[in-house]
């Protein structure tokens, strides 16, 4: 591979991430949105947007059967950072370049689980990120950014066009899309009694000693929806979320209002994951609202899912990182989104020498919270009761940098978009104490959340 190198344009205000969108990447085979504008929480004060342009422009569009995508992605980090020179230090600390996309569920069978079912979407996609705008929004700035073999006029072009993108805020309330209005019950790919007879195998699972936790989980099959960026653009406004996410490859889009971090990597080398485990609907009065969250953190069910997951998390980061380094610096706190709370715990490690960001996702991957415990043979209980690939949905999505850090969300609250229609993955935990019906409602309520928002 040739020499690449950076070229950073600063501005000193914030750009419009959906205005960015529109004139630098709606065209584009190829494109991303990390979005950080609509959220208070510290998991992603940043917005970051962007494709892959010009003679090293690189897409990768893997499945389970085409080898090792972790040692692949490991590789292809390696290479890109032997070609730049180092990140300029005014990206270090909001994106440094690297690759933006996904790890799907069915990865699975490179850690430890089985190739139970097909996905009709890529199993990984990765888009190397040479053109991206970042945009942080506490600071009320933004970098245009190219990464570039030497004299490549199209970089410069491309800035250019990135400098005279709209620097106005603005956002209109928006209509819900059609198939906000249909009845997502009936579109549930295993109906009310079904799903209800799978928590029963679960119950005796459990009874038997063969698993602590399961998260079983189903499918919303919808129409296509014709403008997969319109309906990012609605979500955002009824469900914002801290891992807000839209992804487009050819006819594969992917809008997310994830609120839970898988994990993150940062310069020194520390990996934090932050399971979600208990939900809870928000209520529109105030006091009743207040009762509910704090129901939610005393639910001994809800802490038991919650507890549990956190000891496989440990034991995941445990695997990759320096002896006695592993902490829960936050044990199931309550953290209150738009349509519902959730109960969020920390966890933290630091990597061994020698190993990296990727060598920490695969070492937890899948996410524990979207299994159950014990990992390995939960996934073998959960491919027999579901009966479809999960595909993107329980994966991973976010950014691997090539200067070794990362962050990257759990996807879930998330709709899959292609022609042939639309899938919404939705589920929850099953333990021994477990209400089967309130199980199911939890599992209607986050579906409801991805695609009508603040009506659920």
């Amino acid at each position: 591979m040739s020499a690449l190198t950076w070229s950073v344009r600063a501005l000193d205000h914030a750009l419009d991430g959906e205005e960015i969108y529109r004139e630098l990447l709606a065209d584009e085979p190829a494109a991303f949105w990390l979005d950080g504008s609509l959220t208070d929480r510290e998991a992603r004060r940043v917005s970051v947007l962007g494709t892959s342009a010009g003679p090293d422009a690189e897409v990768i569009a893997r499945d389970v059967g085409d080898g090792d995508v972790f040692a692949e992605l490991q590789q292809l980090l390696s290479a890109r950072s032997a070609q730049l020179d180092a990140v300029p230090a005014e990206l270090r600390d909001v994106f440094s370049g690297g690759y933006v996309g996904y790890f799907g569920y069915e990865l699975k069978v490179l850690t430890g689980g089985v190739a139970a079912h097909e996905a009709p979407t890529p199993d990984a996609l990765w888009i190397w990120a040479n053109r991206f705008v970042v945009i942080d929004h506490d600071e009320n700035r933004t970098w245009l950014v190219a990464v570039h073999t030497p004299g490549d006029a199209t970089a410069s072009a491309w800035l250019d066009r990135a400098r005279t993108a709209a620097a106005t805020w603005y956002m209109g309330w928006r209509d819900a899309p059609a198939i906000a209005a249909l009845d997502l019950e009936a579109h549930l790919e295993q109906d009310r009694a079904t799903y209800l007879a799978g928590i029963d195998a679960c119950m005796a699972a459990l009874e038997a000693g063969e698993t602590y936790e399961v998260c079983l989980t189903n499918r919303v099959r919808l129409p296509a929806i014709a403008d997969p960026f319109e309906f990012y653009l609605w979500q955002r406004q009824s469900n914002p979320a801290p891992y807000s996410a839209f992804l487009r490859y050819g006819e594969l889009a992917v809008a997310s209002s994830s609120p839970e971090r898988f994990l993150t990597v940062d310069g020194e080398g520390w990996a934090e994951c932050r399971p979600i485990k208990g939900t809870a609907p928000r209520s529109a009065d105030p006091a009743q609202d207040q009762l509910v969250a704090k129901a939610l953190a005393e639910d001994e069910k809800t802490r038991a899912e919650n507890l549990m997951i956190v000891d496989l998390i440990r034991n995941d980061l445990g695997r990759v990182s320096e002896p006695g380094t592993v902490q829960v610096p936050q044990l199931m706190a309550v953290e209150s989104y738009q349509t519902m709370h959730q109960l969020v715990t920390t966890v933290r490690g630091r990597l061994r020498a020698g190993l990296d960001a990727v060598d920490a996702v695969r070492a937890c991957f899948p996410p524990g919270s979207m299994t159950g415990a014990p990992k390995i043979r939960t996934m073998e209980l959960l491919d027999e009761l579901e009966w479809s690939a999960r595909g993107v949905y329980s994966g991973v999505l976010g950014y691997l940098t090539v200067d070794g850090r990362a962050d990257l969300s759990v996807v879930i609250r998330t709709a899959v978009m292609t022609r042939e229609g639309t899938v919404v993955g939705a589920g929850g935990a099953i333990v021994l104490d477990s209400d089967p019906v309130a199980e199911y409602d939890e599992m209607v309520l986050k579906a409801t959340a991805t695609i009508q928002g603040r009506t659920a």
